[in-house]
């Protein structure tokens, strides 16, 4: 499994090297033997699958096999899917079965994807840890190489407070199904970096698209107008394997671009010499690790090696991304939580007799401090004293940052390098030390700014520290660069020293 990848697996189930049912087995086997993870919170019955799988050998038997025919392929409790649970891991959720799909989620059927199970997330996708969910935390599977707690029992029962690795969040459970090797690739949201933050920390690759280019029809709305599908792979080429095969014009997402979509593979012959990268001034900040600001510093003198014009340029708005996204974000949480009353759907609280105290009572037992802190946050925002002072004035600091994307590119910049995180996965202990809205600003400090401007950004690992975890950087590009954006990752992703996840040892036991 440490070395099954999308692309692989795809060439080998063409020439009947494997079939789609054990490849499903293969991965349900890692899922049983990982299950103390916590990362998947809704199963797919096997019968279920063996039946896409019998499905998917038949399409190779007849030669007419799709583009993601028999992968298994998970989504994040915040992708509806029709009459099974969707729940953001939040106990407002726990009885809600949609009556409709998700659109990436029809897509990747249509393309012959296998749906193995919804991940854990933090509630709502209100986080960077994946510590909020109402099902307990996502555990970061590099703690079974580490051997932190021993190779049988990562958290007790209990989901004791023994010391161990964070997988990062809000979409920590679908990075670490597919580093766990439950599924060859999973789809997560992508807010303020919900995606690329976990990919990092468990040595993924983590794609957020061009806002637009994904339809986010299905997908339980946190900020409308930031929220992307984001995807998660063992390696650049698998990520533009599953973006091909999901992006593109949606009619039930006003947001998606109208042109049609031009599918594209990676160019393996990227001329890094015609490159020109710059290295934003402004995300040289206090509590970068040493670690990663010397894979920083090393990659952009790897690119200047071969060839590629690198040079510092500045983003002189991009110090008060985090501010603006908090007041930007509680805003639209205010506004769209306001559908959770406890009338159509959802938990349902309090007496019957009086509207009011049955909104109050089904939302105080059903939200976490974390998720009615934001909307008590954004209704303050909202006030009309405090429409001026907050709301708007972070809308204007936005248009600043998205002016900042476009003088860079305008110049002649064809690329950002950034780190993606400050450090590599922290371990739980520290992580609780403080408060979430603390953690989740530290955390998404290079992540927020693509979101802002809806760019596109992947984030990959390109070494190891000095504990064995994974290193990440990332990659910003213009809106719809997606094609020379993942050439260029890819051809890092070549260069690079990236120690992959080895779980094969769960196989032998």
């Amino acid at each position: 499994m440490k070395s099954m990848t999308v692309k692989k697996a795809l060439g080998l189930l063409r020439k009947h090297d494997i079939s789609p049912i054990e490849l499903v087995d293969m991965c349900h086997r890692r899922l049983k033997e990982t299950t103390n993870l916590n990362y998947m919170v809704h199963n797919i019955p096997s019968q279920l699958l063996h039946k896409h799988a019998r499905i998917a050998e038949q399409s190779y038997v007849k030669g007419s096999s799709k583009a993601l025919d028999g992968i298994p392929v998970a989504f994040k409790d915040n992708f509806c899917m029709r009459n099974i649970p969707t729940t953001c891991a939040s106990r407002m959720l726990l009885n809600y079965k949609p009556p409709y799909t998700a659109t990436m989620v029809e897509k990747v059927a249509q393309a012959g994807g296998i749906i193995v199970g919804k991940t854990n997330m933090d509630e709502f996708a209100m986080g960077s840890g994946s510590v909020d969910s109402c099902y307990g935390p996502v555990v970061n599977p590099w703690n079974f190489a580490l051997n932190l707690q021993g190779q049988e029992s990562i958290l007790d029962e209990e989901s004791s407070l023994s010391d161990w690795f964070i997988s990062g969040g809000s979409s920590g459970g679908s990075a670490a199904a597919v580093a766990a090797g439950a599924c060859l690739a999973a789809f997560g949201s992508d807010t303020g970096g919900s995606t690329r933050n976990p990919a990092s920390y468990c040595g993924l690759v983590g794609l957020k698209a061009t806002y637009g280019l994904l339809s986010r029809h299905g997908m339980i709305p946190l900020v409308n107008s930031m929220d992307v599908p984001g995807i998660v792979t063992k390696t650049v080429e698998d990520s533009a394997i599953l973006l091909n095969a999901v992006a593109g014009h949606d009619v039930r997402d006003s947001t998606t671009v109208q042109e049609k979509y031009a599918p594209f593979e990676i160019d393996d012959t990227f001329d890094v010499s015609k490159v020109y990268v710059g290295i934003p001034r402004e995300f040289h900040t206090p509590g970068l690790s040493p670690e990663v600001l010397k894979l920083w510093k090393a990659t952009a003198d790897a690119l200047e090696q071969a060839g590629a014009k690198v040079a510092e340029v500045s983003m002189p708005h991009a110090k008060h991304c985090l501010n603006c996204y908090h007041v930007l974000c509680c805003c639209e949480v205010a506004s769209n939580f306001s559908r959770y009353t406890g009338i159509e759907f959802g938990l349902r609280c309090g007496s019957e007799e009086s509207t009011e105290d049955l909104y109050a009572e089904s939302r105080h037992h059903g939200f976490n401090d974390v998720v009615r802190g934001r909307i008590l946050a954004g209704n303050f925002f909202l006030l009309r004293r405090n429409f001026d002072r907050f709301f708007l004035k972070a809308q204007r600091i936005r248009r600043l940052i998205s002016n900042d994307f476009k003088a860079v590119f305008s110049s002649g910049i064809h690329f950002l390098l950034t780190p993606t995180t400050l450090t590599d996965a922290p371990s739980f202990s520290w992580f609780s030390q403080k408060d979430n809205r603390t953690r989740s600003a530290e955390q998404d400090i290079f992540t927020t700014a693509a979101n802002m401007a809806g760019t596109p950004a992947v984030s990959l690992p390109l070494s190891n520290s000095q504990r064995g975890l994974p290193l990440s950087l990332q990659l910003m590009g213009p809106h719809f660069s997606e094609s020379r954006l993942l050439s260029l990752a890819y051809w890092l992703e070549q260069q690079a020293h990236f120690q992959h996840l080895d779980l094969d040892f769960l196989d032998r036991k």
